[in-house]
């Protein structure tokens, strides 16, 4: 039984096998995520064999590596008592570690879906060209993608939103809002996150032409990034990012520093 998927203009050969789970080994240390024991256990919970999804793996160098499904793999052997079992597996032949990293990049079960961390790690590693671009542009202003979970000075934590808004709003423009949210908070965690972050592309987005740069950064110093995050979500009044525009546009003509003037 075979299907199969599309690579480079080539055909990659799946196959479905009966894997002892003892060979089965979990691959890319490099980006790939951490067994969760919570997960397992979980999954374990509610474990139903007859609409349990096959782990997807690769077959390479005589072995064979999971890139989707290794939490299922570890709760099929805690409901044998430990112990290892033959597992029914969709076996993909002649990828490289780069296409692995991109296949578990598309996970999308409810089970298995990467954090926007653990995504962007396998993107850039199987090479995605956006994401490696992506990278590099956040990279240039002293900023870090954070691909785990801190939350730390230069560390952009909201990787999904960024990544969408450097598509939308091109490299330029994102390079020149991180550069003033760092300029004006010297990479506090809390101004690198996402409320402020689409605040501030968007403000630029729509006055590119037309506001004065040094101006912004003089009157964002002023002001707290906690509470400017809190005036965002607070404001009930405006829809979607009209709200994130509007506090930064106040801030800008000298308004709203009632709410959000910073406390000395």
């Amino acid at each position: 039984m075979s299907n199969t998927i599309q690579k480079n203009n080539k055909e990659t050969l799946y196959t479905l096998q009966m894997i002892n789970s003892e060979n089965l080994k979990v691959l890319g240390e490099d980006y790939q995520r951490e067994l969760n024991e919570n997960r397992v256990a979980k999954i374990v919970s509610s474990f139903n064999e007859l609409v349990a999804n096959e782990p997807k793996v690769s077959f390479r160098n005589g072995r064979y590596f999971i890139f989707d499904g290794q939490h299922t793999v570890a709760a099929r052997i805690v409901l044998n008592g430990n112990k290892h079992l033959p597992i029914l597996c969709k076996v993909y032949h002649g990828l490289t570690e780069q296409d692995e990293a991109l296949l578990f990049a598309t996970q999308n079960g409810e089970e298995s879906k990467p954090t926007s961390g653990e995504r962007m790690r396998a993107w850039i590693y199987g090479g995605d060209e956006d994401a490696i671009a992506f990278r590099d542009a956040t990279e240039s202003t002293g900023v870090t993608l954070e691909l785990g979970k801190s939350h730390c000075k230069y560390h952009l934590v909201c990787v999904n939103a960024a990544f969408d808004l450097y598509r939308k709003i091109g490299e330029k423009l994102y390079v020149d809002a991180l550069n003033i949210i760092v300029e004006a908070w010297n990479g506090d965690a809390e101004s690198l996150k996402v409320e402020i972050l689409n605040a501030i592309c968007r403000f630029i987005r729509l006055y590119h032409n037309v506001y004065d740069r040094e101006r912004l950064i003089w009157k964002l110093k002023a002001v707290s990034p906690k509470l400017l995050r809190q005036a965002i979500n607070s404001d009930f009044e405006l829809p979607g990012y009209k709200k994130h525009l509007n506090q930064i546009y106040k801030i800008y003509n000298g308004g709203g520093k009632a709410v959000i003037e910073k406390k000395f």
